[in-house]
């Protein structure tokens, strides 16, 4: 049963939003959970530091490629039907990455992960949107938001804990199992599915030149520091800047430029999102290495430190988005976003001998920080756009989130190479690599001091809510 626009699917809602926030919580519990497992899978695969960035920067990557054109296939096609081809997709992904037996094999299959995590997190946000009506849409969307977090939550406990007692490949097999109870449920207990227009034509040509533009950009990004990688960066701008023009002209565009050209609040708040992610993301990635390679802590010790921020996040992004339903969400995102700087500024006074307590302190402030930006964000987004364009601006929200932490990533890799090359990560490099820490979050708290202008700008100017 396919379904329009103005026709609600016979669907039971609360099974619907468990279904997409089990989805929301195990995926993003996998990638961090992977972070805190790095030193032990690079022992294990000989990888050196910009290599394990890749097992992260792979996933991500794939995900920014493939995110915009499956959120419009969503769209035509169906919904629910590109979310179920996704988990059935990463579940196959994620058993190549269980059995990995090379770096090459395990990078690979993360690239292929974020193929099928692109196609849950294009769909999967529109679907509930879809679902539910406009009144309690920043509650719903505070839930979904808070599963992602409680995942993050979960991640670097459990992470910690199985590989300890498990090995590595344990996070994988769990994983896999989880998607096979989703796929399940979305076979047994959803019915119907969610369309705009099946007569609408796909747009392949401005899909396939995002696709090797938005690839092309984030490798250079990653390899700035080389020729190479420099060339790579001026050619994925300059396909960007086609894609734009070809976009601009089309009538059925895979991403409707007018979105961003017209729609102020849609325009700065996926830059208020892009900017934010690329603010911190890599911050795990880094104190995981921090607190394993520095203070020699054990991948569960590492969890237990590390499990503050995401789940002060979990905490606050559940009230922030019942609360954007009442406040201006614009208002919300800037003040989290400001609360973030001073977290990030904290972690900039990282030193071989800082406390766990400074580092629990700053942890819990970003994560208020952005628990309180995170929903009410999505809102402004997702409620600033017609129905119609429901499953593309999910999807252009989780490209700007994926594409800034892919941005958070490359500029943590950038400045490893920098100061510590290709070496692995050991005693003689320590300095260096704190050295490399201090030089990330002051990027990064230079970047979120730009974000927080950013989403005040999108406050200047009111816009019509999405119609009912």
């Amino acid at each position: 049963m396919e379904l329009k626009t103005n026709q609600v699917p016979s669907v039971n809602k609360s099974v619907l939003l468990a279904v997409t926030m089990l989805s929301n919580f195990f995926t993003p519990l996998m990638g961090a959970a992977v972070n805190v497992a790095l030193p032990k899978i690079s022992a294990e695969l000989s990888m050196n530091a910009v290599a394990m960035s890749w097992v992260t920067m792979s996933y991500l990557l794939s995900s920014a490629v493939f995110l915009v054109p499956f959120g419009k296939i969503g769209d035509i096609f169906g919904r629910k039907k590109i979310f179920l081809y996704g988990n059935i997709f990463f579940t196959a992904a994620t058993l190549i990455c269980a059995f990995a037996f090379s770096d090459i094999m395990l990078i690979s299959g993360r690239f292929l992960q974020g193929i099928g995590s692109s196609m849950m997190f294009s769909t999967s946000m529109a679907i509930v949107i879809s679902a539910f009506p406009p009144q309690e849409r920043g509650k719903v969307i505070g839930f979904n938001v808070s599963a992602v977090y409680l995942g993050l939550s979960a991640a670097p406990i459990l992470g910690g804990f199985l590989t300890d007692s498990m090995g590595w490949r344990s996070l994988f097999y769990l994983n896999a199992a989880s998607e096979i109870f989703i796929i399940a449920a979305v076979i047994t207990k959803i019915k119907g599915d969610w369309t705009e227009d099946e007569k609408e034509k796909f747009d392949i040509t401005g899909s396939i030149i995002y696709m090797i533009g938005i690839s092309t950009l984030m490798y250079g990004l990653s390899k700035l520091t080389s020729l190479a990688g420099l060339i790579f960066t001026i050619a994925g701008l300059i396909s960007m800047t086609f894609f734009v023009i070809v976009e601009k002209r089309l009538s059925n565009p895979v991403l409707n430029m007018k979105l961003f050209i017209e729609n102020r609040v849609f325009a700065f708040s996926n830059l208020s999102a892009l900017i934010n992610y690329a603010a911190t993301f890599a911050i795990t990635f880094i104190l995981s290495l921090y607190l394993q390679y520095v203070e020699g802590l054990s991948p569960r010790d590492t969890g237990f430190i590390l499990v503050a921020q995401p789940a002060m996040m979990a905490a606050v992004a559940s009230f922030s988005g019942r609360l954007s339903d009442k406040i201006d969400p614009r208002i919300l995102a800037s003040i989290g976003m400001a609360i973030s700087v001073v977290g990030l500024f904290m972690m900039y006074f990282l030193e071989r001998d800082t406390s766990h307590w400074f580092i629990v302190t700053s942890l819990v402030i970003l994560g208020i920080g952005f628990g309180l930006f995170s929903s009410p964000n999505t809102n402004s987004i997702m409620s600033s756009v017609e129905k119609k364009f429901l499953g593309v601006a999910s999807a252009t929200l989780s490209t700007m989130r994926i594409s800034g932490m892919m941005f958070s990533m490359a500029i943590a890799s950038l400045s490893l190479h920098i100061f510590i090359g290709d070496s692995r990560i050991n005693e003689s490099n320590l300095d260096s690599f704190i050295l490399s820490s201090k030089a990330i979050f002051l990027v990064f708290t230079l970047l979120c001091i730009l974000g927080v202008f950013a989403s005040m700008v999108g406050i200047r100017k009111k816009s019509q809510s999405m119609p009912d």
